[in-house]
């Protein structure tokens, strides 16, 4: 792996790009039983506080993706980090729940302008052959964010309360996003003097290499295992207080197991998926997703529980650099945030109605069923999308 031919760009200031945009995101999940007992509220209510950021952020991809292919994207990724970063100021001084569900909309929509708007910017500083690889190292920035958030919110919320981890986290979060703007643009304006050598395979000019037919068949498969593991993963706190009797802050400091897998499963994730096709690698992730959210309620807890838990990272990163992937080699460089945009949608919003929906479940079938469910549906799907993708290498 030329570790120089993938760093030589703006790769590392995207990685901490990425790092900053998540901060804020990232500590709702954890803080959940902290909001749960500030406000009182059953699992459909506090389904609802991850599903408001959810689905306000899966709405917000794609106006934004449309604007990154028409505009400077930078503009769309300094809202996308400083304007998240107030927002969640916002959420940490509210004092209502009705209050709190309203800043947490207006942080998904500011912060889908971010992720529509890297991933066709780093493609344009790699190599083609090494996209995959590119894109696992930059998911390490959200995974950082996603495993330090539980440990650094937790520790404010019991100092200080839980609003004043969402201050804490957003102050500096607003300085940052300025910076990047200004590096990010001085890095693109080196990188137009001295552009980056292009393969015949990455072609930015090439047409689509894959029928359309295949593109939303892939995308299908994606949305939904994005969809069913984020929905069922929001409740992975309350369901380590309530099923497992820990307390909220060991079970808020357990989703740092998942997100540990980021520094080695991303890269490596994207490495195969360069190696072995993107297809290949979604659909053995798939195939594992399913029968693990039921394993959640079955394994006791400790070192089992903790395994799984760190399996879920391996699942999310692979998925995450595979898909990113798939679609840039898929898509012409004019409609690569567009695409994109609809990628990020799908996955969120599903992901947001399907939270509630977990939640109501859970409150009237209990965890095994409602994860069982969830699991099962997800088998079902792959095994049909596979019979469409098996023969597709990229």
């Amino acid at each position: 792996m030329n570790l120089r031919a993938i760093f030589g760009g703006a790769l590392p200031l995207f990685v901490l790009g990425h790092f900053s945009h998540h901060i804020l995101t990232a500590i709702t999940v954890p803080l959940t039983p902290f909001i749960r007992s500030a406000f009182n509220l059953d699992y459909t209510q506090s389904g609802l506080v991850v599903s408001a950021f959810t689905l306000a952020y899966g709405f917000g991809q794609l106006p934004a993706g449309w604007l990154a292919d028409r505009i400077d994207p930078r503009k769309l990724m300094i809202v996308g980090i400083s304007g998240v970063a107030l927002a969640g100021i916002l959420v940490g001084l509210s004092h209502s729940y009705g209050w709190m569900i309203v800043f947490l909309v207006l942080m998904g929509i500011l912060a889908g302008g971010y992720h529509p708007s890297a991933p066709p910017l780093i493609s344009a500083s790699v190599r083609p052959e090494n996209l995959g690889r590119a894109f696992g190292f930059h998911n390490i920035g959200g995974g950082a964010s996603y495993f330090l958030a539980p440990l650094v919110a937790v520790a404010i919320a019991n100092a200080w309360g839980w609003r004043n981890a969402y201050v804490a986290l957003g102050i500096p979060t607003v300085a940052f996003g300025i910076a990047f703007y200004i590096l990010l643009g001085r890095l693109n304006a080196r990188q137009k003097a001295t552009p980056v050598p292009r393969s015949a395979k990455g072609d930015d000019g090439a047409p689509p290499r894959s029928e359309k037919s295949r593109l939303v068949v892939f995308l299908i498969l994606t949305t939904v295992i994005s969809a069913t593991i984020n929905s069922t993963f929001a409740f992975i706190p309350l369901l380590m207080v309530d099923h497992f009797g820990v307390s909220k802050e060991i079970a808020a400091g357990s989703l740092s197991v998942t997100f540990s897998a980021v520094f080695w499963a991303s890269p490596l994730g994207g490495y195969l998926a360069d190696r072995f096709g993107s297809v290949r690698m979604i659909l053995a992730v798939s195939f594992i997703a399913g029968p693990a959210i039921f394993l959640l309620t079955i394994v006791p807890f400790g070192w089992a529980l903790g395994a799984l838990l760190l399996l879920f990272g391996v699942i999310i990163y692979t998925r995450m650099s595979a898909s990113e992937s798939f679609l840039i080699h898929q898509t012409p460089v004019g409609s690569r945030s567009t695409i994109l945009g609809i990628y990020y949608f799908t996955g969120m919003e599903g992901g947001g109605i399907l939270t509630p929906v977990v939640g109501y479940m859970i409150d009237r079938l209990g965890f095994t069923t409602a994860f069982a469910a969830a699991g099962g549906a997800l088998l079902t799907v792959t095994l049909i999308c596979s019979f469409f993708l098996r023969e597709e290498r990229k």
